[in-house]
């Protein structure tokens, strides 16, 4: 089982390369500081998402390669900015890598994910919410989709970009390809509704809320490879416009797949994300800095550890960056946390 599991990440990895693979901070002592560490995440995960929920960031699922090959994760880890400190939550019903955490109208929810099925990236609809008595079912998703979008914007959850089965076949990552999809739930009502497709089908996108819209930065596609592409949805209009992308690299790689970002100060921060090449590809420490006003990205602090696959979180102004996979593809997890 642990040879099938490297081979199917190793295939993943493989497919990416061959398909063409300065922050308004208060004060300049807090400029001059960048990202500071946390408390680490208590395990070693990465392709996670959170959300904050009661003041804590919620993050649950993942995976990690150990000496037993792939570990797919079931823990829920809960974070007080507060105390600078995790505890464990309730365990999800089953475990999952790539779900995608959301907290609309008070109540938080995950959706989606790989679970292990005849492979290790068999795509699911599942949606649970969290509630006193744990995890429990929430009304599915339309159809299965992992490496998505999502926020909750004015009481409604909104998914946007991902993968999705593309046949009959759901058991490896390249049964799945690059969606448009934009699905909207509507908590209070228990209902899902189909709204605008994003302009572009990717995946491994970030995304965040900003002005009232639902802003969507990254990603990357199997034929592509990466993109900065950033899209802003208005939900009153139902309408996608496309600004200024995300910068390349100083060294020329575009920030693309598994980056995280967040909103502060008016202004959207992403960070991290991984680049395939011939040569391997690497992970990327910058961060980007939008300013919507401008429609301009400024190069912000660059993060003390440089992961892809991690996940974001903005409590009173300080924004988090939790674990995630500190070389290309899935070699190594981390539990490292930083603020900014």
């Amino acid at each position: 089982m642990a040879a099938a599991n490297e081979e199917a990440m190793l295939d993943r990895r493989q497919m990416m390369i061959a398909s063409g693979a300065a922050l308004a901070l208060p004060g300049a002592a807090c400029a001059q500081e960048g990202w500071r560490p946390r408390a680490s995440l208590p395990w070693t995960v990465q392709e996670i998402y959170a959300a904050v929920h009661r003041g804590r960031i919620v993050t649950a699922g993942g995976l990690a390669r150990g000496a037993q090959g792939l570990r797919i994760e079931d823990r829920t880890g809960l974070y007080d900015p507060a105390a600078d400190a995790w505890n464990e939550g309730p365990r999800l019903p089953e475990a999952r890598h790539h779900p995608m955490i959301v907290e609309a109208a008070g109540r938080l929810f995950a959706f989606g994910g790989y679970r292990r099925g005849q492979g290790d990236w068999t795509a699911t609809n599942t949606a649970w919410e969290l509630t006193d008595a744990g995890w429990t079912p929430a009304p599915a998703m339309p159809g299965p989709l992992c490496e998505t979008v999502g926020v909750g914007l004015n009481g409604r959850v909104h998914l946007a970009t991902g993968r999705s089965p593309i046949g009959a076949a759901n058991a490896q990552w390249q049964d799945q390809g690059d969606v448009d999809v934009h699905w909207v739930f509507d908590p209070a009502a228990g209902r899902w509704e189909t709204a605008r497709p994003n302009p572009m089908a990717r995946n491994s996108a970030a995304g965040a809320v900003l002005d009232g819209a639902f802003w969507v930065a990254g990603g990357r596609t199997v034929n592509g490879g990466g993109t900065g592409r950033l899209d802003r949805y208005d939900p009153g209009g139902d309408r996608w416009d496309t600004l200024a992308p995300i910068p390349r690299s100083p060294g020329g790689q575009q920030v693309g797949g598994g980056l995280a970002m967040a909103a502060r100060g008016g202004k959207l921060v992403a960070f991290g994300g991984e680049w395939f090449s011939g040569q391997g590809g690497g992970v990327f420490p910058e961060t980007w800095i939008y300013d919507p006003a401008r429609d301009v990205w400024e190069r912000g602090p660059d993060m003390r550890t440089p992961r892809h696959g991690l996940a974001a979180g903005e409590v009173g102004g300080v924004i988090y960056a939790i674990a995630g996979g500190e070389v290309v593809s899935g070699g190594r997890a981390g539990g490292v946390v930083e603020a900014l």
